[in-house]
């Protein structure tokens, strides 16, 4: 192992103890409450249900293009396993456009449960896609990847227990969503890129950056003309990141 491993493991190990050693957190009830309550065809939220659309075009396209394309010497994968946690991606954010709808219609915690989980799938399959073609690993432990993806599943159905047994713990969750992102943007920093347009992945951050920030400013967004709100377009900013992950797919080619 170099160093550079060093540093990652030592990243995990830090997430994953300060997760441990923070008072666990429970869902605020306050944040199903979105700014945004207007129905529009009979649909309840009509605008936080109907922007997820852009996930499910998303995710289609993608899994299309990742199924469509063989591993090759021009290929934009390194190997079957990066190819997979690609689809598994992609499948995640088409199924994005269900789950998240699905809660918008009724926003509760029992509902949420199914806005969160693609969503955590996605996150750690994008993790698993990047260190495949970034890390060097023995052949089995590139294997292993793939249980990243069901660690991204395994939070959410931790949440759901505890909040169904009074003590809710979202902290797993919240190592699954922001812990990913700093592995990522780690990874990024650290381990050279093996295709061109690496710096794609910076963007996608960026507007995943800016889609919390929408979130953020749910209602202050809304407030003033009642036209759209922060939550609304937080779908549109995190559906275009997802859509730059696929563009970038279509436009790299291996370094040499």
């Amino acid at each position: 192992m170099s160093w550079r491993h060093w540093i990652l493991l030592a990243a995990v190990l830090a997430i994953v103890a300060g997760a441990l050693l923070f008072p666990r957190i429970p869902q605020d009830p306050a944040y199903h409450n979105f700014a945004d309550h207007r129905g529009l065809l009979g649909v309840p939220n009509f605008f936080d249900v109907a922007s997820n659309l852009f996930f499910l075009f998303v995710g289609l396209a993608g899994m299309r293009f990742v199924y469509a394309m063989p591993l090759g010497a021009s290929s934009p994968f390194s190997d079957s396993v990066n190819r997979w946690s690609y689809f598994i991606f992609f499948v995640a954010v088409g199924s994005t456009a269900f789950g998240s709808g699905y809660y918008h219609l009724h926003p509760n915690n029992e509902t949420l449960v199914w806005d969160r989980l693609p969503m955590a799938i996605g996150f750690l399959a994008l993790l698993a896609a990047i260190l495949c073609e970034r890390v060097i690993f023995h052949d089995m432990l590139r294997h292993l990847l793939f249980l990243l993806p069901v660690a991204g599943a395994a939070t959410v159905f931790y949440w759901e227990a505890t909040e169904r047994h009074g003590n809710g713990d979202l902290r797993p969750y919240a190592v699954a969503q922001f812990g990913t992102l700093v592995l990522i943007l780690l990874v990024l920093i650290l381990f050279r890129p093996r295709f061109t347009r690496g710096a794609d992945f910076y963007v996608a951050l960026a507007l995943y950056g800016l889609a919390k920030a929408l979130e953020a400013a749910d209602r202050p967004i809304f407030s003033p003309g009642g036209l759209v709100s922060g939550h609304s377009l937080k779908h549109v900013a995190a559906a275009v990141s997802t859509y730059w992950i696929l563009r970038m797919l279509k436009l790299r080619a291996p370094l040499p």
